[in-house]
């Protein structure tokens, strides 16, 4: 396919490390690839069909209907591709009927006017990310009965054992509660590319889920910790292949102009998960003491067969197919979630062609490497592993996995702790909504900012709380209180903003290494935080132990103002320039941006605005320091 008409010259700056080696033409960029910087590869997939003449477009388009078996819709192709040339400019196109040019309109005029494929699609996504938090929760409720079941915690407000000192009945305890994250981190995350590879998007979301029922009914039958620590184990291994499929698959499928939107569902209706799984405690409550944790942990197994049988109704993911050389099975899968045929030649077309740049790009080279000796894909890494470690040390999953020990703890009866547990899981999935909205217009980086403080406020509050006498009413309140306000407050800042982040963070020829680098990033403090949270409570008391995650969050407030730039709204190319800025010079503008607005917002002062941080070195630390 001749997707470019001439070979570009490289200066004698191309000799940098930095700058790509690979000779020959990169798709429709216009330039040879060592032209092009390595830290600045993405203005490349900015728009690649951009500055082609109509003759050039026409005659590629041609050559790839003939050489896929399209050649009965080559017309199709060539509007479809004129379109994704200039979208701004389609109203003007003289190729396009009445018709096709009302189909553009109204997808910005009604962009969820969608075929009910789309919507089948997302729920069947959205189903896998409630099994994914109903995983994660279930296990919150029923370990206070198979604690006590194994003899491994006899009694759950001191955390004595009949059976294993205290230090061996914490280790225990967190390793049970923390072996799914384990397995995400060590192997579950990394078998994500050779299962997507070999089976595709849908069989890997059908063995992750298939892996996850098997686990579920696992758990039920476990009959010692060991037994239940293997199966959950083995529930992780479904876990970390499907946190990472099923984003990239709703983002491969989704029309452009709601695409941030439908990724953002498997945040929230993970949310809605984690309620379930709450809920699945209360519910199972009073069926026996041997049968209730059983029935709460083998109640998973609902949703994720749910999920196997629904997936292949689906369409695989074009983008995966275009990668396979499937061409026409793309279009079909195209047609199926798209409202016409011409948006689906269009965004066919489109797609190829930027999979065609990422082969020539990433062809003979070692993307891992590439990540951390690169400088704006090191910088991206950087701020994609701060927003990951720190959805985990704000110490939310301590909440989400031990709320009802520690509710049981702060003074409740195991009944009231369930149900009062089940109260964060439906703060959790309520304030998760408001993200929906927030994150493209508040931005990413501002959301962390705002909450990470509040955080920390009510996990003081919470922690010190337990100073209160036991036999006060006022603790009680007191501790819950404090851990439903935490709720609050990370739903719509940290809960969605990390996986959000990460994924637009990276250049799209590392993305898939990058994403599997931040999950298990996730993951790995995920599993720390799991398996030390009994410890910690033993050696540091509640006070101390919830104190230690507040501190965490107040570092994280630094750490995002300093390294974490604003990736709201930024092209692929000011995706480039952002993350190429040197890391000392982000850090700088920043600290005089707290000061710039603090003489703006609180000493009403009238001052010019801020130039944005990438615009010119020269702006970057001058003007704002007095």
């Amino acid at each position: 396919m001749a997707l470019n008409e001439k070979e570009g010259s490289s200066g004698s700056s191309m000799d940098s490390p930095e700058h790509v080696e690979k000779k020959g033409s990169v798709g429709g960029y216009g330039v040879s690839a060592d032209a092009v910087p390595r830290d600045h590869l993405n203005a490349m997939f900015e728009n690649p069909l951009a500055g082609i003449s109509r003759e050039q477009l026409f005659a590629d388009v041609d050559e790839f209907c003939n050489k896929h078996k399209l050649s009965e819709y080559n017309e199709l192709f060539r509007k479809g591709a004129l379109v994704a040339q200039n979208p701004s400019g389609a109203q003007d196109l003289d190729v396009l009927n009445q018709a096709d040019k009302h189909i553009l309109e109204r997808e910005h005029t009604h962009k969820w006017s969608h075929p009910k494929q789309l919507y089948y699609l997302v729920i069947m996504c959205s189903l896998c990310a409630a099994v994914q938090g109903m995983d994660e929760t279930a296990n919150n409720g029923a370990q206070v009965f198979y604690l006590k079941r194994f003899n491994i915690v006899t009694d759950p407000v001191s955390g004595t054992s009949g059976r294993f000192d205290k230090k061996m009945a914490d280790n225990i305890t967190g390793l049970v509660v923390g072996a799914p994250y384990l397995a995400c981190a060590v192997l579950g995350c990394w078998l994500t590319a050779p299962l997507n590879s070999l089976f595709g998007r849908r069989g890997t979301i059908f063995i992750s889920c298939l892996i996850a029922a098997l686990a579920s009914v696992w758990e039920g039958v476990a009959n010692s910790w060991v037994n239940l620590f293997v199966a959950r184990f083995v529930l992780g291994l479904g876990i970390g292949s499907k946190s990472t499929t099923v984003p990239v698959y709703a983002a491969e499928c989704s029309p452009p102009l709601i695409r941030g939107a439908l990724v953002m569902m498997w945040q929230m209706w993970t949310a809605f998960g984690i309620m379930l799984g709450n809920i699945m405690g209360v519910a199972f409550l009073n069926v026996g003491n041997d049968l209730n944790w059983r029935l709460m942990l083998g109640s998973t197994v609902v949703l994720p067969l749910i999920v196997c049988a629904q997936v292949y109704f689906c369409p695989e993911s074009p983008r995966w197919l275009i990668k396979k050389n499937r061409i026409d099975k793309a279009f079909d899968a195209f047609r199926r979630i798209r409202t016409s045929d011409l948006q689906a030649a269009r965004d066919l077309y489109y797609c190829y062609v930027n999979v065609e740049i990422e082969r020539k790009v990433s062809h003979g080279r070692n993307l891992v490497k590439e990540m951390f000796t690169v400088g704006r894909n090191r910088r991206a890494a950087w701020a994609s592993w701060i927003v990951m470690f720190m959805q985990q040390f704000c110490g939310v999953n301590v909440i989400a996995y031990y709320s009802t020990t520690i509710f049981t703890q702060s003074g409740f009866s195991e009944s009231s702790a369930l149900l009062a547990s089940m109260g964060t899981g439906i703060l959790n999935w309520v304030f998760a909504l408001p993200a929906f909205f927030t994150i493209d217009s508040f931005g990413r980086r501002n959301l962390l900012l705002f909450t990470y403080p509040f955080l920390a406020i009510f996990l003081f509050w919470t922690g010190f709380s337990f100073w209160i006498e036991e036999i006060r009413p006022t603790r009680v309140a007191m501790v819950t209180t404090g851990m439903y306000l935490f709720e609050v407050f990370y739903s719509p800042g940290s809960g969605p903003v990390p996986f959000t982040y990460s994924a637009e963070a990276f250049p799209l020829h590392i993305r898939e290494v990058g994403m599997s680098f931040a999950t298990a990033t996730t993951w790995t403090f995920n599993f720390i935080l799991s398996f030390t949270w009994p410890s910690l409570l033993t050696a540091f008391k509640p006070q101390g132990a919830f104190a230690w995650y507040g501190v965490w969050c107040i570092i994280g407030w630094v750490l995002v103002l300093l390294f974490v730039p604003e990736t709201k709204a930024l092209t692929l190319e000011e995706l480039d320039q952002v993350f190429s800025v040197p890391t000392w010079k982000h850090a700088s503008y920043h600290v005089k941006a707290v000061v710039h607005t603090f003489k703006v917002k609180v000493l009403r002062q009238k001052l010019p605005p801020m130039p944005k941080f990438w615009q010119g070195d020269e702006n970057i630390g001058k003007s704002f320091s007095d």
